[in-house]
């Protein structure tokens, strides 16, 4: 069983959800909105949790999609996984994108909406918009040399090199 590594949470704003596990073994906990917030077609936005976190040195905490949301709509994290530093203590936000190019009806979307409905999604406080999951970092430390060639085996091409099949 892992070590249980102590993050301490500030609660910034009235009625923000505290992360919590949903089940044993799950690597991630379910953070929620602290507000309601409205997306529109090819906008991105940053949802305020309601949280700040003293996050120990040596640590990072990791911003992860929900699969349900990126299969059951067009929202995407616009950076994921982010990264919080162990430095950081202002509110953790979540950078949301929607990825619809255009409204295509002036119906309103919630995340719980199935059909991947292109339009304007609006989040509701309290809704469930992301997953954090508390990762080790550790330090590098750079050797100059004049060629990395000889060092270890050189797998060739990056980029796509290997094909889709």
């Amino acid at each position: 069983m892992a070590e249980n590594v102590e993050v301490f949470l500030e609660v910034c704003r009235e009625g923000a959800v505290i992360p919590a596990y949903a089940r044993e073994g799950d690597a991630g906990m379910d953070v929620c909105a602290a507000e309601e917030v409205s997306i529109a077609p090819g906008e991105t936005v940053i949802i305020p949790t309601g949280l700040k976190l003293a996050i120990p040195d040596g640590y990072e905490v990791q911003v992860r999609p929900r699969s349900g949301i990126s299969y059951k709509t067009p929202l995407r994290l616009s950076n994921s996984p982010g990264t919080i530093d162990s430095g950081y203590r202002d509110e953790l936000g979540i950078i949301m994108t929607n990825t619809s190019e255009s409204a295509f009806n002036d119906n309103i979307y919630g995340i719980d909406s199935k059909g991947n409905s292109k339009g304007t999604y609006r989040i509701r406080k309290g809704d469930r918009i992301a997953q954090i999951v508390l990762q080790v970092v550790p330090k590098m430390r750079f050797t100059v040399v004049d060629s990395v060639k000889s060092i270890g085996t050189n797998r060739g091409g990056g980029f796509g090199s290997t094909g889709v099949r």
